[in-house]
C-alpha cells in the first residue's frame, strides 16, 4: 500500500499506530467479514512472510499470537487492514487536501507509521517487524531483562534513580514515557530489582513488574539493534508524505537517514511518546486517531491532553462514523 490517502486529507490530527500489547485473537475479525480490502491487506501479509499470520489474527491461540515473533507483524496487519478499510468506505468522497497532520507510532508502530506515510512499503515493514521480532527474541534470551511499570512518580525523578543505580548496582533506564504517571522501566535483574526498591521508598504509587523476559528499550538490546541496523540498510526507505514523529526524539524525522537511525535507536533508546504528543499538540494537532488494534494510545493521549479529540478505529462502524465526520 502507497501511502494512506487519508493521511493527505485530513487537517490537524495526529494518526497513532499501537505497539506490542496492543494485540489480541480476533483483531479486526469484524473489518475482515466488511471489507474485502481489509481481507486482502490480510492475504498479502501471509504471501509476504510465507505462514498464516491472518489465522493466529483472528482465531488465535493466544499464546503464539503474543510471540513477539507473531505479535509484531500482525499489529503492522491489522493497522493497515483498518487503514485499506478507510480507504474502501471512502471511495470516491476524498476531502479536500488537508494540512497540519502527523503520524506516530509507539516502539513497533513506528514502523506502521512509516508504512502508512508511504516511507516503507507494507511487504518490508512487515519483512523487517518479523525480523526485529527474531532479534530481541534472541538478544532476551543472550541477555534476559525484566520491565515495570512505574506509577504515579515524576518523570525526571525516575531517570534521576535509574541513573544512580545504572552507576553502582545494574543496568535500568526509562523504557516508555507512556503518560503523566505513567512510565516503564527495563534492565537486568540486578539494576530492576534495586531500581523498583528505590522508586517504592522514595514514594511511587506502584511499582509492578511486567510479565516479560525481553529488557526492550534498553542496552541490553544491543545486539538486536546492531543486526537490525544492517537488515535496515538494506531495505528501501523514502521520504515521508507526511511527518513522522520519531519515538526517542519526539521531532519529525525530516529524511531517510534520520529515519534508519531512529528504527535502531528506539531498540536501545526510550520511547517518548509524551512528548511526542505534546510535539504534536504543540504543531497544531487537535485530533488523534488511533489506527490498529485496541485503544491504548487514544487512552494516554486522554492523560496528555484532555482538550484533543480522541478516535480509535478498529471495527465497522468506526469506520463508517469516522469517514462520515470527514465528509
Amino acid at each position: 500500500m502507497s501511502v494512506f490517502p487519508l493521511l493527505l486529507a485530513a487537517s490537524n490530527t495526529g494518526f497513532l499506530f499501537p505497539g506490542q500489547g496492543s494485540q489480541h485473537a480476533g483483531m479486526v475479525a469484524e473489518l475482515v467479514a466488511t471489507y474485502s480490502a481489509a481481507r486482502i491487506a490480510l492475504e498479502e501479509a501471509d504471501d509476504t512472510l510465507g505462514f498464516a499470520l491472518s489465522r493466529l489474527m483472528l482465531d488465535g491461540p493466544e499464546e503464539e499470537l503474543t510471540d513477539t515473533v507473531n505479535a509484531q507483524p500482525a499489529l503492522l496487519a491489522a493497522s493497515v487492514a483498518v487503514m485499506a478499510a478507510l480507504s474502501a468506505e471512502m471511495g470516491e468522497r476524498m476531502p479536500v487536501a488537508g494540512t497540519g497532520s502527523f503520524v506516530a507510532g509507539h516502539s513497533m508502530g513506528e514502523y506502521s507509521a512509516l508504512v502508512a506515510a508511504g516511507s516503507l512499503s507494507y511487504s518490508d515493514g512487515l519483512r523487517l517487524v518479523r525480523a526485529r521480532g527474531h532479534l530481541m527474541k534472541e538478544a532476551g534470551t543472550q541477555a534476559p531483562g525484566m520491565m515495570a511499570a512505574v506509577l504515579g512518580f515524576d518523570e525526571a525523578r525516575v531517570a534521576e534513580l535509574c541513573a544512580e543505580i545504572s552507576a553502582t548496582v545494574g543496568i535500568v533506564q526509562i523504557a516508555n514515557d507512556n503518560c503523566p504517571g505513567q512510565l516503564v522501566i527495563s534492565g537486568d535483574r540486578a539494576g530492576m530489582e534495586a531500581a523498583m526498591a528505590a522508586l517504592t521508598a522514595a514514594g511511587a504509587r506502584k511499582v509492578v513488574p511486567l510479565a516479560v523476559s525481553i529488557a526492550a528499550h534498553s542496552p541490553l538490546m544491543h545486539s538486536a539493534a546492531d543486526a537490525l541496523r544492517a537488515a535496515i540498510a538494506a531495505t528501501k526507505i523514502g521520504v515521508p508524505a507526511v511527518p513522522v514523529i520519531g519515538n526517542t526524539t519526539a521531532q519529525p524525522l525530516r529524511d531517510v537517514d534520520a529515519i534508519r537511525t531512529e528504527l535502531a535507536a528506539q531498540l536501545t533508546g526510550s520511547v517518548r511518546w509524551t512528548a511526542s504528543v505534546q510535539a504534536m499538540v504543540n504543531a497544531g494537532v487537535t485530533t488523534f486517531v488511533e489506527l490498529g488494534a485496541g485503544d491504548v494510545l487514544t487512552s494516554l493521549v486522554k492523560r496528555i491532553d484532555r482538550s484533543a479529540t480522541r478516535i480509535a478505529v478498529n471495527e465497522p462502524d468506526g469506520v463508517r462514523a469516522y469517514v462520515a465526520m470527514l465528509s
